[in-house]
């Protein structure tokens, strides 16, 4: 684990409430980005949202003023295909979800099916069908091993929480009586494929997450320099109901920008 935030090469940040919040960039978000792209760092921006392609994400981030590269964001729904490639090659799954995981899975070599698959995938969707949580039900109590892209329960709308992939996945382990392998984050495997993407160690790789539960733990787990900003989740409270600690716990992402150098005109008293 690196000792300090200078022997940090690489960077994994999460997206909402580190970088953007409500759809607008967090001020030292873009200087921040920009600062990596200058000095050549490699970096990722994670979620555990499945439903939406990097290509897409890339659009919501360059709406909210930060521009950062599809090829720069890995999703859940990114991470679980990759696992399920490196399981079984040219397999094949049944997938409750929506473009994010469909065209992560096809990329990935997978056939989509309902007939007998390797797996059933259950990632997040806007319009669960009570059908297709019939037929991943029969499929799973018929054999196909149960992958879940990301544990949260519920998400976020402008109405209130909405029921996302956890609380989906409840319904279909309590009706199967199998419990589903979850990829996404608190797994540590969502990061270790992050860094695998970039070519990242562990030992000079840093996560920035806003949750204690996910992205402090997760890092902790797989031996990166972990470091909690204040602007979305967590708050003191939250961080002191736990027994692990954030390497560091920072205002906002604005805290690790590099300082500018003063400049000097050479004139004399």
């Amino acid at each position: 684990m690196p000792g300090t935030r200078a022997d940090v090469d690489c960077w994994l940040t999460d997206m909402d409430g580190v970088l953007v919040h409500e759809n607008q960039a967090i001020p030292g978000a873009a200087q921040l980005i920009q600062q990596w792209t200058d000095q050549g760092k490699p970096f990722l921006v994670l979620t555990n949202n499945s439903i939406f392609t990097p290509r897409d994400l890339a659009a919501r981030l360059r709406a909210s003023g930060l521009s950062v590269p599809e090829e720069s964001i890995w999703t859940s729904a990114m991470a679980t295909a990759d696992f399920l490639a490196s399981q079984i090659p040219g397999g094949s799954a049944f997938v409750i979800g929506e473009a994010g995981l469909t065209t992560a899975l096809h990329e990935a070599g997978y056939i989509l099916t309902d007939t007998a698959p390797d797996y059933v995938v259950v990632g997040e969707t806007r319009s669960y069908s009570f059908e297709a949580i019939t037929k991943a039900i029969r499929l799973i109590g018929g054999g196909a091993r149960f992958i879940v892209t990301n544990p949260d329960a519920t998400g976020p709308s402008n109405e209130g929480p909405l029921p996302a992939t956890g609380a989906v996945a409840a319904l279909i382990e309590r009706a199967t009586g199998k419990s589903p392998y979850v990829v996404g984050k608190p797994n540590p495997m969502m990061f270790r494929s992050a860094m695998n993407r970039i070519g990242a160690h562990s030992e000079n790789t840093a996560m920035i997450g806003d949750r204690m539960d996910t992205d402090v733990v997760a890092g902790i787990e797989a031996g990166l320099h972990t470091i909690l900003v204040m602007t979305g989740i967590a708050d003191p409270a939250e961080i002191e109901r736990y027994p692990f600690r954030p390497d560091e716990v920072l205002s906002s992402v604005a805290d690790l920008i590099d300082p500018q150098p003063t400049l000097t005109t050479g004139a004399e008293d």
